[in-house]
């Protein structure tokens, strides 16, 4: 059932599944929205959970941020959600972005089960080219209002920014694109050892995006975490492996056999 939610002039859409006491809360990942993740959703289905399937602001029906958010808005925004709907301990599951908001919500609330899906938030290791393109565009960003006036300078530097982005940057509005920039570098691997709850770690051997190298620093680092990888899956890992996601999800909550 599709349902939405003002929180602070935020209008914050979401389809919510299910009557039970226990809150499952789904994120999905960047440029994507609650329909991607319908698969990871469905699989938390169960007499005794309601599934709260979440469209991140800036994505699907959900409303843009305001200003240019990081990870940590939007997690204050999910636990001023979860107050609203009167939540108690939810489980988190956060695929790519989703899973760095679910990281930083994890902890510091408390939360049942955390599952983390080919998740973001080990800070990528850089190679020199990519540090001479950032310091060559911030010099630009500099002298171009300079040399060409505020305004031409200004549209000058979108179109760089829109040349080099990635995809997901280039098919972004421009107060996402901001999101974005503010969100991609921020490391999140010194929240991991504070996560309290049971951590399952899903993955694709082939995750080209947040590779499996990141999930093994996660399973290192959280106290309570174990990790399942699926050999010739992507970083959709969850749309690669459905039967299997749903198995392995059920058995984590620890769902009664049908």
């Amino acid at each position: 059932m599709k349902e939405s939610i003002d929180i602070d002039g935020n209008l914050l859409s979401y389809d919510r599944e299910g009557t039970g006491s226990r809150a499952v809360i789904v994120m999905h990942g960047w440029g994507c929205n609650s329909s991607t993740v319908k698969v990871l959703a469905d699989a938390c289905i169960d007499s005794t959970t309601t599934v709260y399937n979440i469209d991140l602001p800036g994505f699907g029906v959900s409303s843009e941020p305001k200003e240019p958010w990081g990870v940590y808005e939007y997690a204050d925004i999910i636990e001023k959600f979860v107050r609203l709907k009167n939540i108690s301990a939810p489980v988190l599951i956060g695929h790519s972005y989703g899973g760095r908001i679910a990281i930083v919500y994890a902890s510091r609330n408390k939360v049942d089960r955390l599952i983390l899906v080919d998740s973001a938030g080990i800070k990528p290791r850089r190679k020199l080219k990519y540090y001479f393109k950032v310091y060559s565009f911030k010099l630009a960003k500099f002298l171009a209002p300079i040399i060409l006036g505020r305004t031409r300078g200004e549209a000058a530097i979108e179109r760089m920014r829109g040349r080099s982005g990635s995809q997901d940057y280039q098919n972004s509005s421009p107060m996402m694109r901001r999101v974005m920039s503010v969100s991609v570098n921020q490391d999140l691997k010194h929240h991991l050892p504070d996560i309290q709850a049971p951590t399952l770690l899903i993955w694709g051997a082939n995750d080209t995006a947040t590779p499996l190298s990141d999930a093994k620093t996660m399973e290192s680092l959280i106290p309570d975490a174990g990790l399942v990888c699926y050999e010739g899956a992507g970083h959709y890992s969850f749309l690669d492996r459905p039967a299997q996601t749903a198995a392995v999800i059920a058995s984590f909550l620890n769902f009664s056999k049908k």
